[in-house]
């Protein structure tokens, strides 16, 4: 009677410290939940707030004067918009399916025990990963040897492999592919590329989830390698006008007069503050409505290519 009471009180007291420890991580991540979130209100509430409210009264969680007029100015330069919008998502889209194909085809070359290269071609994607060549050697490799400035590929080719992408690749194939599996299919006579894409690809939907979702974030957020090899403002992505905006108050102004509207006239009434911040909602929106599509496999494909090394 004593034993069972002495476990009950045990029983208790754990389910009691239980319950505190839950209690703090729960605050912890609804603390981490609002510091995401939290920005993302601010900026869409600039973003619906009119220009002399936000001069006189600066940034507020709610719109202190709400306006539309960010919006509607956007939508009146839709072209110059629509342009960016569609060189964003062009680059996104085959930058995102060239470099899944990229990474899981050299991710599963590597994973192989009985491929001979394996160790040396190891050592080529990791060292990057320790060392880069840095930013001149970069810029003088794709923009002079490889012809790529001014060119839609500049935006694309640079960032379609990593070697971290390509390690968890590696780490999936290896802990979740049998060898069984591959050994049995080439007795019976097929090739490797047949092997690859028949039976590795259906059953790695996870790991290809996770590293299409690590590419389409790159690519959709990246405005570094148009300021580096794009001139021609019609290749600009809409992360690029997003920074010009950023850095030059008068960057939509100077484009829209471009097309002969008057640039006085526009830098007199355009809505500066909210403008930017319509723009960068603008470029939210369709990673945030993609997302949800994709956690269930970016969690599980993160988990399991973490579970060996």
């Amino acid at each position: 009677m004593a034993t069972r009471t002495a476990y009950d009180s045990g029983l208790e007291r754990f389910n009691r410290t239980n319950k505190v420890v839950n209690f703090f991580f729960n605050l912890i991540f609804i603390i981490l939940a609002l510091v995401c979130v939290i920005p993302v209100v601010v900026v869409l509430s600039i973003s619906f707030s009119s220009e002399d409210s936000i001069r006189e009264t600066g940034y507020h969680l709610l719109p202190i004067a709400f306006s539309g007029e960010a919006y509607g100015y956007i939508v009146k330069q839709g072209t110059m918009i629509l342009r960016a919008f569609g060189v964003s998502a062009l680059v996104t889209v085959v930058g995102t399916v060239l470099g899944v194909f990229l990474t899981t085809s050299m991710g599963y070359v590597i994973s192989r025990p009985a491929y001979k290269l394996k160790g040396f071609l190891t050592w080529v994607v990791f060292i990057p990963m320790v060392f880069n060549g840095g930013l001149v050697s970069s810029y003088f490799i794709n923009s002079n040897l490889l012809g790529l400035k001014d060119s839609i590929w500049a935006l694309i080719l640079p960032l379609a492999v990593s070697s971290f992408n390509v390690i968890i690749c590696k780490t999936f194939f290896k802990s979740t592919i049998p060898d069984g599996l591959i050994e049995s299919a080439e007795i019976d006579g097929a090739s490797q590329l047949r092997i690859f894409f028949s039976i590795i690809l259906p059953i790695s939907l996870p790991v290809i989830a996770t590293i299409g979702l690590f590419l389409c974030f790159a690519y959709w957020n990246d405005w570094f390698q148009s300021m580096l090899y794009i001139d021609n403002q019609n290749l600009y992505s809409l992360q690029a006008l997003l920074n010009s905006l950023m850095s030059n108050v008068d960057a939509l102004a100077k484009n829209a007069a471009s097309m002969g509207v008057s640039y006085a006239v526009l830098v007199a009434t355009m809505p500066k503050e909210s403008a930017r911040m319509a723009v960068a909602i603008l470029i939210v929106l369709p990673v945030a409505f993609a997302y949800p599509f994709f956690q269930k496999y970016f969690i599980s494909g993160l988990t399991i290519g973490a579970v060996k090394g």
